[in-house]
């Protein structure tokens, strides 16, 4: 049974959603942009708060990791609740959370401070995602959900272009401190959440033929391990995992390497990050484009391959212009794989378990992610090599395993996302179930 999803041909895409259904999607947009700003404002400033507390730079990127290695527990736990309960509360919870420990984290009086309070943010920002890909991804019609998932995963990038933003023109006056006091803002998103957005009418339904039949899911990761969907996770974990080496390949120390090796002022390294950053916004919509028109794996596949041949034009070079300009390219490619995301991932699992396994899958992804800043940064330092040289490495083998895995996975362009007893029924669809043997 499909719930309020389906799309008519006969207007244009942007009146096929109802008023519900924008604020759905807009509240997953907030989350994530605003998410972004918090996580990404951290990644700009390193090297002062590593000068501050008189530490090792590796030991600030440590940081970095830990806080990504906890989306991980706070993705599992939400994916859980927003199965379970609905996928409003864990969102506002998530969204308060990693506002009230970005703006206490300004106030550290030293580094241990500083670092239990960012890797508590990790919760909170691994838990706003599978709540609210899967609010938006299972509100949203079929006909357009390809291009309208790049645009909410591609907010990311407006995301780190405002702190960017914040970083270039607000950092001589506020430090590092203010910057991260400024992450309390996005506490005044939950207001709205909770009075204007309703939960999605598919997850209701199937919400309630689970009580019916008696057969709620009650574990839902285990269940994504189950035979019938072990090839479908598996390949979802590679892509993923790949994906994010990928983007911290890119973006991680890009910041670092233009201030300490460089020598860049704080303006000239928020130029190419912020117009990067705008393009990659851009780079996700356009790709999703593709992936309504020519399928999920071409538009993750197509950019990954471009990306590859790309990254050598920043990173090969010390000539300002070329920097700006490849870093700027790469912002369409390489910066625009992830477009796909929200909903390739919503439409490979059952609505029984979809936030569960999206929240999984993505930032188990983390977790590799996270091993990035610190390999590259040992690589880099302790082994002179440079950062241009690892970073160019870690990107193109990363991209290269991306299109491996979205290769070896299904293609789910058009899917009905259905209120259907999948799982307690057995009835997963062939494109996502193991391949016969």
């Amino acid at each position: 049974m499909s719930i309020a999803v389906n799309s008519s041909s006969q207007i244009p895409w942007w009146k096929e959603p109802t008023r519900d259904q924008w604020n759905a999607y807009i509240a997953a947009w907030l989350g994530w942009t605003l998410d972004a700003f918090d996580f990404t404002i951290f990644l700009l400033i390193m090297v002062p708060i590593a000068k501050e507390f008189d530490v090792p730079l590796t030991a600030v990127t440590a940081v970095f990791t830990i806080t990504l290695w906890l989306r991980l527990v706070g993705a599992t736990a939400a994916g859980w609740m927003a199965d379970r309960m609905g996928r409003k509360t864990p969102l506002m919870i998530s969204i308060l959370w990693y506002s009230l420990c970005n703006f206490i984290a300004g106030f550290s009086p030293t580094f241990a401070f500083l670092f239990f309070f960012r890797a508590l943010l990790g919760i909170g920002m691994g838990a706003e995602w599978p709540a609210g890909a899967a609010l938006a991804m299972e509100t949203w019609p079929a006909r357009s959900r390809g291009f309208m998932s790049g645009v909410l995963q591609g907010s990311w990038g407006l995301g780190f272009a405002l702190s960017a933003l914040a970083y270039g023109f607000l950092y001589d006056l506020i430090g590092w401190r203010g910057l991260l006091w400024i992450g309390i803002l996005p506490a005044l998103v939950v207001v709205w959440i909770r009075f204007y957005v309703k939960e999605p009418e598919v997850w209701v339904e199937n919400k309630r033929q689970q009580r019916e039949a008696k057969a709620e899911v009650k574990a839902p990761l285990f269940s994504i391990f189950r035979r019938e969907l072990l090839y479908n996770t598996l390949t979802a974990c590679l892509w993923m995992a790949a994906a994010f080496c990928a983007y911290y390949s890119i973006w991680a120390l890009f910041s670092t390497y233009l201030q300490k090796e460089l020598s860049w002022t704080p303006l000239m390294v928020a130029t190419p990050l912020f117009w990067a950053n705008i393009v990659v916004f851009g780079g996700n919509a356009l790709w999703g484009i593709v992936a309504d028109k020519w399928g999920r794996r071409p538009g993750i596949i197509v950019p990954a391959i471009i990306g590859m041949v790309v990254t050598p034009l920043y990173l090969w070079t010390q000539d300002p212009l070329y920097i700006v300009g490849g870093f700027i390219l790469q912002g369409v490619f390489g910066g625009s794989i992830y477009g796909q995301n929200p909903s390739y991932l919503s439409e490979r699992f059952p609505t029984e378990v979809r936030a569960t396994a999206s929240g999984f899958v993505y930032h188990q992804g983390a977790i590799w992610g996270g091993m990035i800043a610190p390999a590259l940064t040992y690589l880099a330092i302790e082994m002179k090599m440079g950062f241009a040289i690892p970073m160019m490495i870690g990107t193109i083998v990363s991209l290269a395993v991306v299109v491996i895995a979205v290769a070896l996975g299904p293609e789910t362009k058009g899917k009905t996302l259905t209120a259907d007893l999948e799982i307690a029924k057995g009835k997963l669809p062939e494109s996502v179930a193991l391949p016969a043997t």
